[in-house]
């Protein structure tokens, strides 16, 4: 017995040392990247703040998938988006649970919050780390679930939740989400959600204007879409707008149309100005942009 506790602590030291170092070279990876979010475990509080919590439901007993723990709360800067501890006074307590683990004991479930298709360690990030480590790919848990107004999955990084918060905060304002479900709302700018929603709130004050009477959001909603939103986007699929936009979504190329539409209408003095004649405008300029380049490198021969 004694014999079995010094080998499993051996390979305990062992495995925290191996952790250690893949912690600091995915550490490097991410910094040689310029993308040191990317390595980061996410904090619970702030994506439960910027995705904003509607229900609160237990769920009980589950058995999760390991890679889909992404986050923690209030441990987040202990362990990296892998979950290898970041700090070595972790050590202590990491290698008694890798001991446990490799003697087969049987350990409590951990206790996590599910938001979508994401889970956070609200007890138990030891536990997790060293599964992780071992490669144990599900976990018992007990699990309860927020549900909120912007869903996410397991692949959400920092930057990507700067865009729920203002995703969300644009359903805040709009509900977009339940009247108008089939548009994908999604920005390559984070700051078009703010934009995408005064233009919204400016066609519903004409519309009040025309009509002379109050307009609920939901009636502006479906009126923006039937006469602004719908023609345009079915002009960029049917001409394939965004082949020549990669990277880019049909939100980014509408906002882009209507702005430049106005933008073009007020430099020649002509309201007569329509989305296609931006559409067509915004296309020669960006292939002059795309020329340019190749302009310089004949150049240089």
């Amino acid at each position: 017995m004694a014999g079995d506790l010094i080998g499993t602590g051996a390979q305990a030291d062992q495995d925290f040392s191996v952790a250690r170092r893949k912690a600091f070279l995915r550490r490097l990876g991410a910094f040689l990247r310029n993308d040191p979010a990317s390595n980061q475990l996410l904090s619970f509080e702030e994506v439960k703040k910027a995705l904003g919590a509607v229900e609160q439901v237990y769920l009980g007993m589950r058995v999760v998938p390991v890679d889909k723990i992404v986050g923690s709360v209030g441990r987040h800067r202990d362990f990296d988006r892998a979950f290898l501890p970041s700090k070595p006074d972790l050590g202590t307590r990491w290698k008694r649970i890798d001991q446990l683990m490799q003697r087969a004991e049987e350990l409590p479930p951990v206790s996590l919050y599910k938001i979508g298709d994401a889970y956070f360690v609200q007890d138990g990030n030891h536990r997790v780390s060293v599964a992780r480590m071992q490669g144990v790919e599900m976990i018992d848990a007990e699990v309860t679930e927020l549900r909120t107004r912007v869903p996410i999955d397991a692949s959400i990084t920092p930057a990507e939740l700067l865009h729920k918060l203002e995703q969300r905060r644009l359903f805040e304002r709009l509900p977009m989400d339940r009247v108008l479900p089939e548009i994908e709302v999604r920005f390559s700018d984070v700051g078009d959600y703010r934009r995408l929603a005064s233009y919204i709130e400016a066609h519903g004050f004409r519309l009040s204007q025309l009509w002379h009477r109050y307009v609920s959001p939901e009636e502006v909603l479906r009126d923006w879409y039937e006469y602004s939103y719908r023609p345009i986007s079915e002009m960029i699929r049917e001409e394939r707008v965004l082949d020549a936009f990669p990277g880019r979504t049909e939100l980014d190329l509408y906002l882009w149309i209507v702005e430049h539409r106005e933008r073009l209408a007020l430099e020649t003095r002509d309201e007569s100005v329509s989305p296609s004649d931006a559409k067509e405008d915004l296309l020669r300029r960006e292939r002059r942009t795309l020329r340019l380049p190749l302009l310089h490198r004949d150049g240089d021969h």
